[in-house]
């Protein structure tokens, strides 16, 4: 009698285990239904802004479904022959802000985003902010002129936040962030701020100030003048005063004439002179 209620018991656990395992899986299949990974483009080395991607580029990695990438590709016939305009590494998945427009074109073209121009102007060392100008920094443009209807030589920031498109013909910034010499700036500009830009090299001289790249307050910058270095209000013509009587001008003892007295006395006469 013990021993079949010990081999029921046995039979027992084993069906209710084998429910439990079963139920487990139907309700975890009715949680996370078609739960197989995303398949995205993914580069397979190395990518350089700049270059153009083929197909031995490229290929599909797995991806779980539960983190969906957003601006990913599925097809490798999206990202073949577009330019990269940020480094990828290998195996990693491309996204679409990684790559210029279809049909823009490769190497600064690729860089310029719809609405955008890129305009060089020209610097040196000094006015090159010491060759820390590198490509992604923000700059103001300033330019030292001369007004007709001013005496002085004049500064106005022409331009504020403009960001640098390249420097020389370096794109991408020194990965040790090294400073480089350039004497051209390509800015990223919208057409009216290129306009004003080009207006300015033709007044005087272009001078750029480096600024935070988080910065982005368009600061009320009024031009200064030569007098306001030392803090000197321009100079005004004396006011008038009233008018004042003449006064005559009493002459010196040197200049006065002598007089002369002539004595007659008969037949003579003599003179005498007092002064």
């Amino acid at each position: 009698m013990a021993r079949r209620l010990m081999l029921a018991l046995i039979v027992a656990l084993v069906i209710s285990g084998l429910f439990t395992f079963w139920l487990s899986r139907k309700m975890a299949r009715s949680r996370n239904p078609g739960q197989a990974p995303n398949r995205y483009v993914a580069a397979v080395r190395v990518v350089d802004p700049g270059e153009t991607l083929k197909r031995e580029d490229v290929s599909l990695v797995e991806w779980p479904k539960s983190m969906p990438l957003t601006g990913a590709f599925n097809k490798i016939d999206d990202v073949v022959g577009r330019a990269v305009l940020y480094p990828l590494g290998a195996g990693e998945p491309i996204l679409d802000r990684h790559l210029a427009a279809a049909g823009s074109g490769i190497g600064l073209t690729g860089k310029i985003p719809s609405g955008m121009r890129a305009i060089a102007l020209r610097s040196d060392e000094v006015v090159g902010v010491a060759g820390f100008l590198m490509p992604g920094t923000h700059v103001d443009v300033l330019v030292t002129y001369r007004d007709t209807g001013h005496p002085d030589p004049l500064t106005a920031t022409v331009l504020q936040d403009a960001e640098v498109l390249a420097a020389g013909h370096q794109v991408q910034p020194d990965p040790s962030g090294k400073p480089a010499s350039v004497d051209v700036v390509t800015l990223l500009l919208s057409p009216e701020d290129a306009e004003k830009a080009v207006l300015a090299t033709a007044q005087g001289t272009i001078h750029f100030v480096l600024r935070n790249g988080g910065d982005h307050e368009q600061a009320d910058a009024k031009p200064v003048a030569l007098a306001q270095l030392a803090s000197v209000p321009a100079s005004k013509p004396p006011e008038a005063g009233p008018l004042a009587a003449p006064v005559a001008r009493r002459p010196k003892v040197s200049e006065a004439k002598p007089w002369v007295v002539e004595t007659l006395m008969g037949a003579k006469s003599s003179t005498e002179s007092f002064n």
